[in-house]
């Protein structure tokens, strides 16, 4: 009996372990779901780059603004077109409205059409205010979209960098050929340099916080940041910093853009196997 219930045991162990070992194998399905997130991530970046240069130039219109200023400003007429508009009784809020028209080429060579609209509740340096981000039937190369994006100020830390929440609800992409991908985020930006300086290129930020989401398979999601992203502006994409993305029961895997370079390379990896991926404005070829 003894030697029956060893044999048994040691089968289960044998079983459990190869189920464990199953888990590890880094298969295609998490690769696909790392590159759906990855997209995800490079067109929500894209849409706060966006949001903050508006803010920046409204920032500087408003040097020389009063309260009895035209409730109609256009800041560029160029692609896109960007205009303020707020009430002629009051100062704040303001509607930023970024209108790319049918279409143009523009920052990264992506192409953009459609508009994103941004309503700003007070100075962009002071606490406690925010941007509230909408979409009018925008795209970019193709890529619909959705949801409601917001960055409230959160004041000075002790290492005296700006923090800004950002959070995402109802984010959604609707690909060329219909095909969805679903995304909210509660993130934390640390601004670590270039806040206070003229140009806006030298800008750097990390990023912490959780996402979740379901990509075009149909697989739901959660990712956590353990290490903190660096987002530069001056880069395409993000520079360095880890994910790691959990689906089901299986073990999580980790998405690594890396140390520093400003490149579209970022690496999966799971239980000691590692595969690179391209990152990109567009999607996979299926």
């Amino acid at each position: 009996m003894k030697t029956r219930i060893f044999i048994m045991i040691t089968a289960l162990a044998i079983i459990s372990f190869s189920s464990c070992k199953k888990d590890a194998v880094l298969d295609q399905a998490s690769v696909d779901l790392a590159d759906d997130d990855a997209v995800s991530e490079a067109i929500f970046e894209d849409v706060f780059n966006t949001v903050d240069y508006a803010d920046i130039m409204l920032d500087g219109y408003q040097k020389g603004e009063s309260s009895k200023s035209d409730a109609f400003i256009v800041l560029s007429d160029s692609c896109p077109t960007v205009t303020i508009t707020h009430p002629s009784d009051a100062f704040w809020p303001k509607t930023i409205t970024v209108d790319y028209g049918a279409g143009c080429t523009g920052f990264y060579e992506n192409t953009r059409a459609g508009k994103i609209i941004i309503i700003v509740s007070g100075p962009r340096r002071e606490t406690g205010s925010t941007r509230t981000t909408t979409f009018d039937n925008y795209l970019i190369n193709g890529i619909k979209v959705e949801g409601t994006h917001e960055l409230e100020n959160l004041g000075f830390n002790s290492n005296q960098n700006l923090l800004v929440s950002a959070t995402l609800t109802g984010g959604k992409i609707t690909l060329p050929d219909g095909k969805t991908i679903q995304r909210s985020f509660e993130h934390q930006r640390e601004w670590i340099a270039g806040l206070l300086t003229p140009n806006p290129w030298d800008d750097e930020c990390l990023i912490t916080g959780t996402a979740s989401g379901v990509n075009i398979n149909g697989t739901a999601y959660t990712r956590t940041i353990t290490t903190a992203l660096r987002w530069e502006r001056v880069c395409r994409f993000i520079v360095s910093g880890v994910i790691d993305i959990a689906m089901g029961d299986l073990e999580p895997f980790q998405l690594n853009f890396g140390t520093g370079d400003c490149d579209a390379v970022a690496t999966v990896t799971r239980g000691g196997e590692s595969k690179e991926i391209t990152l990109r404005f567009r999607h996979r070829l299926m």
